[in-house]
Formats: C-alpha cells, sequence, structure tokens
C-alpha cells in the first residue's frame, strides 16, 4: 500500500513523485502497451474509456427502457407460441405488469413509452382470428 501524502505537499506533487519513484523501481518496463497510443483517445464520446473496457470484458449495458422494450417483443413472441391459451394469457399478463409499473413509476434511458396489451387480443391474434 502506498505511504500517506506529507502534510504540506500538494497531490499533484504527490503523485508526480510516486510515479517518478515507479518508474526507477521499473514498475512500468515490459508493459504490452508500451510506446503505442491509447486506443480510441481523443473520441468525442465522454463514455469511450467505459465502452471500450465493457466491450474488453464483453460485458454489455442496456438501459432499462430499452431492455423492457426488448423484453415485451420477446414476452408476445413466446405468448404467440405458448402451448395453450391460458399460457399465452400469463405471459402477457406479467409483461402488462412490467409496462404498467414501468409507466407509472418512470424508467431510466431513452424516453419510451408503453402501451400494454390486450390480453384477449393477444389470444385471438395467436388463434389467427384477429388482429392486435
Amino acid at each position: 500500500m502506498t505511504e500517506r501524502r506529507p502534510a504540506g505537499l500538494g497531490y499533484e506533487s504527490w503523485i508526480d513523485r510516486q510515479i517518478g519513484e515507479a518508474e526507477k523501481r521499473g514498475k512500468f518496463d515490459g508493459l504490452s502497451t508500451a510506446g503505442k497510443p491509447l486506443p480510441d483517445l481523443g473520441r468525442s464520446d465522454e463514455n469511450w474509456w467505459i465502452k471500450g473496457k465493457l466491450r474488453e470484458e464483453g460485458l454489455s449495458y442496456t438501459p432499462p427502457s430499452l431492455a423492457l422494450k426488448k423484453s415485451v417483443a420477446d414476452a408476445l413472441a413466446a405468448a404467440m407460441d405458448a402451448d395453450s391459451d391460458d399460457q399465452a394469457r400469463a405471459i402477457i399478463e406479467v409483461i402488462n405488469e412490467k409496462m404498467r409499473e414501468a409507466n407509472r413509476k418512470g424508467i431510466k434511458g431513452p424516453p419510451v413509452v408503453f402501451r400494454p396489451f390486450q390480453v384477449e387480443g393477444v389470444v385471438r391474434a395467436r388463434r389467427g382470428r384477429g388482429s392486435l
């Protein structure tokens, strides 16, 4: 662990001193990125580093509003492929409640207005006798 900053020494001086000492100890020798420019440096997106780290780690982040929008589409597809009308109703009722909750409380991310499905309309469409 690093020792504490001495009183009266500015933060920049203290950091510069720590970096200099680490260089003398060879802590920066043999780094894989030595002498190479930082990738994506200077991009206009202020979150470029975070996005690059997520990409590097194989992770992703979808804002909650867009994640719910995808869940709505997935739920509708699952309801249409359900084994029974009762199963389709249950799927639609669950996603409808999530949409109502998002509309009532708000949800982070790009603005999306969720319109709950008419359960029986989905069942009719599933049977091929109606439309949503």
